[in-house]
């Protein structure tokens, strides 16, 4: 079980929770908390950190949407929607709330778990996409440091763009540094 996905249901019948949760642990995940209202299953997120979060629209507290949209908004939890309603409006507004899936009860297992299984991996590729992201706006961040450095040193010096850079590259290479560091040495003269 280490390697089961974590989940928290949050479904405000009695029933159907129960079942869902006992087939959800037959199916080998680990159920670790589970609810009957919106604002709790936001909480319950936020305390255990599971992998995903399943939940039905229509709950007292908040509804699952709005849950859906606390829970993607401030966790990597991925959002599961299970309920009776296919109306086209909620399938939208669960999207926009983060939802990745979405079943209509009543469910049969298969689709369950597929849903699960889908929610999970998208919502893990769009944290390493988001993780890419930052990595690629520092070094923009840097590559116009680095070019504002470049200017300054054409202003100062007199240098074309290619002697500014040679200057600065060979001032990174002999101490070991990074050309950010270079650059923030030379914007600070």
């Amino acid at each position: 079980m280490s390697n089961a996905l974590r989940l928290v249901v949050a479904e405000d019948e009695a029933i159907i929770r129960l079942d869902l949760v006992e087939a959800l642990r037959d199916c080998g995940y680990e159920v670790v908390a589970d609810c009957d209202r919106g604002d709790d299953a936001v909480a319950l997120v936020a305390e255990h950190a599971p992998d995903l979060a399943l939940l039905d629209i229509k709950m007292p507290g908040l509804s699952g949407t709005e849950a859906a949209r606390e829970i993607t908004a401030d966790s990597s939890t991925a959002v599961v929607m299970l309920t009776a309603f296919s109306q086209r409006e909620l399938i939208d507004e669960a999207s926009d709330a983060g939802a990745m899936a979405y079943l209509i009860k009543p469910y049969r297992r298969e689709e369950l778990i597929a849903a699960i299984e889908l929610a999970v991996a998208r919502r893990r590729e769009a944290d390493a996409l988001a993780g890419q992201m930052a990595v690629l706006e520092e070094r923009f961040e840097e590559r116009k440091m680095i070019d504002r450095a470049k200017g300054a040193l054409m202003d100062r010096d007199g240098l074309s763009e290619a002697d500014a850079f040679r200057i600065m590259q060979r001032s990174a290479m002999s101490g070991r540094r990074k050309m950010i560091d270079v650059a923030l040495e030379v914007l600070e003269q």
